[in-house]
């Protein structure tokens, strides 16, 4: 599925409740922003903000799950993408943390895993929950698409780049893959914390396993506690963009880091 949005000021309607006051760069003129992760409201709703401080701006939002943000933003079809991961030649901006969650069904008995023990189960050598105290079922994985961060990172904090099993499910979306989690006892996925623990507080049939004795929560990926977590980043060309300067300043502003904090962890205190 693509999302393409364009949020101008003829959403001033939609914003004029937004209580944050952004000041006025000087500068106008529009930006591309390009991602495909579970960024997306966050980075639509400091859109909104920054036009509406900034008249004359324009941010479009180019979402598409199968993209590549970083490549759009080298090839000049982007001046920012969301990421998790560097790129060289490229500057890089973080703005926020994100915890990545290990979803399983709720009624699994299994709460607890050790980091390793997750990296085996995603590397396909814990083929059953039998072997660390569950139910004597195969263990079900659901991955994610090549091109999503939160997969490049999981892997990588697992260093289980290249081994999960060809045979795991793929399935592109956050919220479809908590979905298909629940009320699946042999399946497990990974995903956005701040988006597991929404559907957690809505009631989804999902657990979020403790690695290492550390919950997954903001606070321990806030803290550096909870070990898989990831990056969010701004990833621009290094020729000068007033425009995308001024918005990745303005992410990071304390107005910024109040919105980024409503689903992630803010960057900064």
């Amino acid at each position: 599925m693509s999302v393409r949005v364009v949020t101008a000021l003829s959403l001033f309607l939609a914003t004029i409740m937004i209580p944050f006051l952004v000041p006025a760069t000087g500068v106008a003129g529009s930006i591309i922003i390009a991602g495909n992760g579970p960024e997306l409201p966050t980075i639509e709703r400091l859109a909104r903000v920054f036009e509406k401080g900034n008249p004359g701006n324009v941010v479009e939002i180019q979402w598409e799950q199968d993209s590549d943000p970083i490549e759009l933003v080298k090839s000049g079809k982007a001046h920012l993408a969301v990421t998790g991961q560097t790129a060289p030649d490229l500057i890089a901006i973080p703005i926020a943390w994100d915890g990545i969650a290990v979803v399983v069904d709720s009624t699994n008995p299994v709460k607890e895993v050790t980091a390793q023990q997750v990296a085996d189960i995603f590397a396909g050598k814990v083929k059953r929950w039998s072997a660390l105290g569950g139910p004597d079922t195969t263990i079900q994985l659901i991955d994610r698409p090549q091109y999503q961060h939160i997969r490049h990172r999981f892997l990588e904090a697992l260093g289980i780049v290249g081994d999960i099993p060809k045979s795991a499910k793929v399935v592109r979306s956050d919220q479809t893959a908590i979905s298909t989690v629940a009320g699946t006892l042999t399946a497990v996925t990974y995903a956005s914390l701040g988006v597991a623990l929404e559907a957690v507080r809505y009631g989804v049939n999902v657990s979020l396993l403790a690695i290492d004795r550390v919950e997954a929560a903001k606070e321990t990926v806030r803290d550096g506690r909870y070990k898989l977590r990831r990056p969010v980043l701004l990833l621009s060309r290094k020729e000068p963009n007033p425009v995308a300067e001024a918005f990745a300043a303005f992410a990071l502003s304390k107005d910024g880091q109040a919105i980024v904090d409503e689903i992630f962890i803010s960057y900064r205190p």
